[in-house]
């Protein structure tokens, strides 16, 4: 009889960042309960602390550390920092919807500058201290739906997700010779502190429920399991590839 897969992280050190509120928040608390010690970043010091320290009051593993991932620098000696790093959930992002033809210099360079120059250079200080560290591990990049597709007021946030997309082929690729597995989850529109002034417009809203097949918004709920997944042993084999939680929204 084949055994079951493997979900546990006991004894891993997992570093997930944008963890003060939704998806990396949850993610976190969900990392901790597999047995996995969890190191909370964000730029919200408050918000990460009182994460950190609910889960250290229900017995679990769990620490913050204040860090601005746009500060390359400041991230990157974060990462050398770590004696153990097993798991990276390279979360932290954001958004400015807006018509194509009335995007800012300013806007672009926020989001950019987040979602991939943020991005790839949080990647690349955590590859680096991965691989000196030799145990392999695992890197999450949190991409979306719209790396797959087109949007109406989204084209800088595309643009960013598509270069997740590339992103972790490329990398994928470079760094399975250190044991190291990189993956995106893509979710569909997810209910959270950044999300949520979007639905207060009925059209919007409308359009979501009709664009998502199964019919209602996502969940922070929804993006755990495939968290899991992709963190343990049981996704063993996964590499390069994108996890799609989208309702079937890409599927027409």
């Amino acid at each position: 009889m084949n055994p079951m897969p493997d979900f546990s992280l006991n004894g891993r050190v997992a570093l997930v960042t944008g963890a003060g509120r939704g998806i990396g928040r949850a993610i976190a608390e969900v990392y901790a309960q597999a047995g996995a010690e969890v190191i909370l970043c964000a730029r919200s010091a408050a918000e990460i602390s009182d994460a950190a320290e609910a889960l250290v009051a229900q017995g679990l593993k769990a620490r913050a550390i204040p860090c601005d991932v746009t500060d390359v620098g400041a991230f990157r000696a974060l990462a050398e920092g770590l004696g153990r790093l097993d798991i990276f959930v390279n979360n932290a992002g954001t958004n400015r919807p807006r018509p194509l033809v009335e995007v800012t210099e300013e806007d672009f360079d926020a989001i950019a500058g987040l979602n991939l120059r943020a991005a790839f250079f949080a990647l690349q200080s955590v590859a680096r201290r991965m691989r000196d560290l030799g145990r392999g591990g695992s890197i999450i990049n949190m991409s979306s739906q719209m790396g797959h597709i087109g949007a109406a007021d989204r084209s800088v946030y595309c643009a960013t997700k598509w270069g997740i997309e590339g992103l972790t082929k490329a990398s994928a690729i470079e760094l399975a010779p250190f044991g190291i597995r990189v993956n995106t989850i893509c979710p569909t529109f997810i209910e959270t502190p950044l999300t949520r002034p979007y639905f207060e417009n009925p059209a919007f809203r409308d359009h979501c429920l009709r664009m998502i097949k199964l019919g209602r918004l996502g969940q922070v709920g929804d993006i755990t399991g495939a968290a899991l997944y992709l963190a343990s042993d049981a996704s063993a084999l996964m590499t390069g590839s994108a996890m799609m939680l989208d309702g079937g929204w890409t599927a027409e």
